[in-house]
């Protein structure tokens, strides 16, 4: 099938690739020219033939509502968008009606897989009606991991990137968890050798994880995490998160914490947050602060 990918960073052109090798045709756009393959929206939306389906992969919030708002006045009636981005499920709702006014379709739909996801593949979770669904079902099976697990239709508009946000904020304290364990083993005097212990986890124990092989990968590149400063950014996910669990009454104490640490790493530098950079890094390829 044909597929507009709109935004073509890390994880669109990726994501770019490897819609193609799984033989679709892809037509991007980015504000970078040197990474498009047209020159604007108006192009990428004439290159495609009707019913057409465009992908936005823009950062979430105000880049991501001008380009839907663009592509609303672009496509005709029997089109769908797809917003892959981080957005907030709050908007999806308010892109969907707008977008229905004009009789076009909307999807939904969190990605997670990072700078990884070209080999490996990317979960995906998405939210929509049937319909609109099954038009983009040959690109999510084309960008899922193989096998059967990996991508779900988690329900109506919103569930994608609600499902999304979970995921993160549920990651947000796995990290914290595997961060503290660092530092209190990195603490005492008696362990000598702090990352062959995170290497031995690695196999028959119940702690586990692509997070915990990433945390070696870190660790193998630099011991001691000595060139990273204890600093680490909130995507805005993990903030929802703990917003949604108030609405709902949910109690979260531990993703809440989680978040708090990486608030707390911007007033010192904080050993456990050196960990969660480098993890951040690993699997998303996020900028880190070094020390100077």
């Amino acid at each position: 099938m044909e597929l507009g990918l709109v935004g073509l960073g890390k994880m669109g052109g990726n994501m770019r690739e490897r819609i193609r090798r799984a033989g679709h045709t892809v037509v991007g756009y980015d504000r970078n020219p040197d990474l498009a393959d047209v020159h604007s929206l108006e192009e990428l939306v004439g290159k495609l033939q009707a019913p057409r389906v465009v992908w936005v992969m823009v950062p979430a919030g105000e880049p991501t509502r001008t380009t839907i708002d663009a592509l609303a006045e672009l496509l005709e009636p029997g089109d769908v968008v797809v917003d892959g981005g981080n957005s907030r499920w709050t908007d999806d709702e308010k892109h969907a009606r707008k977008l229905a006014e004009k009789g076009i379709g909307f999807v939904d739909c969190g990605v997670s897989g990072g700078v990884w996801g070209l080999e490996n593949g990317y979960a995906l979770m998405y939210g929509g009606d049937a319909e609109h669904i099954a038009r983009v079902q040959p690109v999510f099976d084309a960008l899922k991991p193989e096998g059967d697990f990996g991508a779900v239709h988690a329900g109506r508009v919103g569930a994608g990137h609600f499902a999304k946000m979970v995921h993160n904020g549920i990651e947000y304290a796995m990290m914290q968890a595997y961060a503290e364990g660092w530092e209190l083993l990195e603490k005492v005097d008696f362990v000598d050798n702090v990352r062959e212990v995170f290497r031995s986890w690695q196999d028959g124990t119940v702690i586990r994880s692509w997070l915990l092989d990433l945390a070696v990968n870190a660790l193998d590149e630099d011991e001691h995490l000595e060139k990273l400063r204890g600093y680490a950014e909130d995507s805005g996910e993990g903030r929802w998160t703990v917003e949604a669990a108030i609405d709902n009454a949910v109690p979260m104490p531990a993703i809440t914490a989680a978040l708090f640490a990486r608030f707390s790493s911007r007033q010192e530098d904080s050993p456990q947050m050196k960990m969660v950079a480098a993890l951040r890094n690993q699997f998303g390829g996020h900028a880190v602060a070094t020390k100077q």
